[in-house]
């Protein structure tokens, strides 16, 4: 049992203190997923996302007589004078780092761009986007999509038509991709983007949604999108279809986060098997906190250090204030 690997502990879920070292560890050193150009096709319209308490615009400035042209999507930061890094995949997908010190995209989603590049994402509108909070730390809703364990008590309608038997995650280095059933490989495209994003393609359309943290570790505000290319009937069918998938997965979230802030859940041992996408992301959050931590326990005890030299060196007459 040594071997096998622990969940994150309930105050992962619960502490702000906490949340704030995930912010600067996590948030801002990511890549997040905004959607496909399809969801700027509006011209002049400045889309808002607030990621981690930054804020980022998006806006198609590109002619409107040359339809939607990737070259004219433009991605800024609110703050005045702060840069930003975005990226627009061949295939059509926006992307976002919140701060300088996030890493190449390349190099944050190694190997992506070979699997998305699959599939032309320009070619679904968007039809419709919802935002609303619940009450239960982003992990909690990423714990229920990187496992498919709870789908066929929890969903259903969704198991009918994917089966979890077949069900299977496999992790590449920032994202995962899911597998619901080998025999339809060409209706079911699942994937997740680390940290809090998700992109998917079934049932005739796509959906993605990010679980976006505020603050309070126990609240988290849900964004979805959904695109669909069929007729306004076909478009309500299919939005039914995956709002009841959403809506049982809500439940199942604010339940946990329930217990885990009652002290009845702490922590357990992940399947290797069956949620080795928990794992996967989990262990990441945990590697990725460990070394901010250890890089500002490190600046913190040089500057300490620098202070007490400069103490030394002035023979201890002047009290030195550290800022």
């Amino acid at each position: 049992m040594e071997s096998l690997t622990r969940t994150l502990p309930a105050s992962w879920f619960c502490s702000p203190a906490l949340y704030q070292l995930e912010r600067r560890a996590v948030f801002l050193k990511s890549w997040h997923f905004l959607g496909p150009v399809t969801r700027f096709q509006k011209r002049g319209e400045q889309l808002k996302y607030e990621i981690a308490q930054v804020t980022v615009i998006v806006e198609n400035t590109s002619p409107e007589k040359e339809g939607i042209d990737v070259d004219g999507i433009t991605v800024c930061a609110e703050d005045e004078g702060v840069k930003i890094k975005s990226r627009l995949t061949p295939s059509g997908l926006l992307f976002v780092a919140l701060s300088l010190e996030a890493p190449d995209f390349e190099d944050f989603f190694e190997g992506l761009e070979e699997l998305t590049n699959k599939v032309d994402f320009t070619k679904l509108p968007h039809r419709r986007s919802i935002s609303y909070e619940g009450r239960f730390n982003w992990k909690t809703m990423i714990d229920g999509y990187q496992e498919c364990l709870h789908c066929q008590y929890t969903h259903p309608t969704f198991s009918k038509f994917y089966p979890p038997t077949f069900y299977s995650v496999t992790n590449h280095k920032n994202f995962s991709q899911h597998i619901a059933d080998p025999s339809k490989k060409s209706d079911g495209l699942f994937l997740y983007f680390f940290p809090i994003c998700t992109l998917n393609v079934y049932g005739g359309g796509m959906t993605s949604f990010r679980t976006l943290p505020s603050a309070n570790p126990g609240i988290s505000r849900m964004e979805f999108d959904y695109y669909h290319e069929g007729s306004d009937e076909e478009f309500e069918e299919y939005f039914k279809f995956v709002r009841q998938v959403a809506i049982e997965d809500f439940e199942l979230c604010e339940k946990a986060q329930e217990n885990l802030e009652r002290g009845v859940y702490g922590e357990g041992i992940l399947n290797p098997v069956k949620e080795n996408g928990v794992r996967f992301y989990q262990q990441r959050v945990k590697e990725l906190v460990y070394r901010q931590h250890a890089l500002e326990k490190a600046a913190k005890d040089e500057k300490s250090n620098t202070v007490q030299v400069h103490a030394e060196m002035d023979g201890g007459s002047k009290v030195i204030a550290v800022q």
